[in-house]
């Protein structure tokens, strides 16, 4: 089966001087993947005359599928339009639909056409319309010598209809394109390396109508499963076999498969076993409550926190003694195992969690340096306790602390 090579060029001077974050390559990226569609470059160029013919044609020369986004606006330094017409030789003309379109949109926002959104409707006239039912710029299809060509303004909810609607159902009817299904396996608490360590002789033993990725992020590693093949139900069985055999040796970091976050899978645990967690936060200020929170149906578990950022609160509030706080300081094992047993008392839940550290940049010491965290969680008849030697950079110290407090407490769970 021919491989079918695709490229997408973002246009516009925003993107190369960091005004704006090319989100839709990326977007794209991802649906292509979906159906099979190879990504075999992604061009940012820049509202330039020159450029732009330039990538144009150096795209027609590798890819089949060549999707074009930004540059379809109404004013001047907007070139895609007259710039696909130059390059496909075509005039640009009215096309009646296309403007009909466009008054109806302002026409129903209650709003005054002028004479430059007419414009909009004004399309090559070698190009196929294709309706923007979300906005006013219309995509614009093209084909020629076998290939293909999409333009879609660079409005992210604009573009995702287009796609969505037309680009995503049309490819399959253009191409002969494989079956292609992903699982992911989301792991937390071990290293990339580890994992692959762990996994090394289970992956050597993989068909070859399954590929592995590791996706390191943030505190995660995620396994990508790719499956290729012609029957979908096929492709599907294969890849939860693999699974299976690949659960006992690491199913103790597993917390999810898919789209599953970390917080969610926390939330369905809690739920599973009809338990309730508090949190009392110091370095984190409050992130791991947002991010239990983030979820639909958290109050069913969820109990409540609190922020005991200064020393007399977490005396006050959560009952660390005072004492403890003297002889150990805020940021030791002894202080958050009592501020985890306080929380808990205080909000009456089956789990209390706790973090206390020096994010940084400032505060560090010689004995606990910038990235020194104490976390703990507090059940019935115990205390779990666990200390973080992370980063200088204060953002990436709650992040890590919130995924770590998460992950103990998912561990504590499991195992009580």
């Amino acid at each position: 089966m021919k491989v079918v090579r695709a490229e997408i060029i973002a246009i516009g001077d925003e993107l190369l001087y960091g005004q704006i974050v090319d989100t839709n390559s990326h977007w794209i990226s991802q649906e292509l993947d979906l159906i099979g569609v190879k990504v075999v470059r992604k061009t940012t160029v820049g509202d330039d005359r020159k450029d732009m013919l330039a990538a144009f044609a150096s795209a027609e020369a590798r890819a089949d599928i060549i999707l074009i986004t930004g540059g379809l606006g109404p004013t001047q330094d907007d070139l895609t339009k007259p710039l696909m017409a130059e390059y496909f030789d075509c005039p640009i003309v009215e096309n009646p639909y296309a403007v009909k379109a466009v008054t109806e949109f302002f026409q129903k926002r209650g709003r005054e056409i002028t004479p430059l959104n007419i414009l909009q409707g004004h399309l090559p006239s070698c190009c196929t319309y294709v309706p923007n039912e979300v906005g006013t710029a219309p995509g614009m299809w093209f084909e020629r010598n076998g290939k293909y060509w999409m333009s879609m303004p660079g409005v992210p909810h604009e573009m995702k209809k287009l796609m969505k609607d037309f680009v995503l159902p049309k490819l399959p009817t253009l191409f002969s394109l494989p079956v292609i299904i992903h699982r992911m396996i989301k792991t937390v608490g071990i290293g990339e390396s580890w994992l692959a360590d762990l996994i090394r002789d289970w992956e050597s033993a993989l068909p070859s109508t399954i590929r592995l990725a590791y996706l390191p992020s943030l505190g995660h590693v995620k396994l990508r499963l790719t499956g290729f093949g012609t029957v979908k139900s096929e492709i599907g069985k294969s890849i939860q076999h693999q699974i299976d055999l690949i659960l006992p040796k690491i199913e103790q970091y597993i917390y999810g498969y898919d789209t599953e976050s970390l917080e969610q899978a926390i939330g369905m645990l809690l739920n599973q076993h009809y338990k309730t967690v508090a949190l009392a936060e110091s370095c984190t200020g409050g992130y791991i409550s947002h991010l239990i929170t983030s979820i639909s149906g958290s109050s069913s578990y969820f109990q409540g926190s609190v922020i005991p950022y200064h020393n007399q609160f977490k005396n006050e509030i959560v009952g660390v003694k005072e004492e403890t706080l003297l002889s150990f300081g805020a940021v030791s094992e002894e202080t958050v195992t009592e501020m985890a047993i306080g929380v808990r008392e205080l909000f009456k839940s089956d789990y209390g969690l706790s973090s206390s550290g020096i994010a940084g940049p400032e505060g560090g010491t010689t004995e606990k340096p910038v990235g020194t965290v104490w976390i703990a969680c507090a059940g019935e008849e115990f205390v779990e306790t666990k200390k973080l030697q992370l980063t200088q950079d204060r953002m990436l110290n709650i992040q890590l602390t919130g995924i770590a407090v998460l992950n103990l407490l998912r561990i504590c769970i499991l195992k009580k």
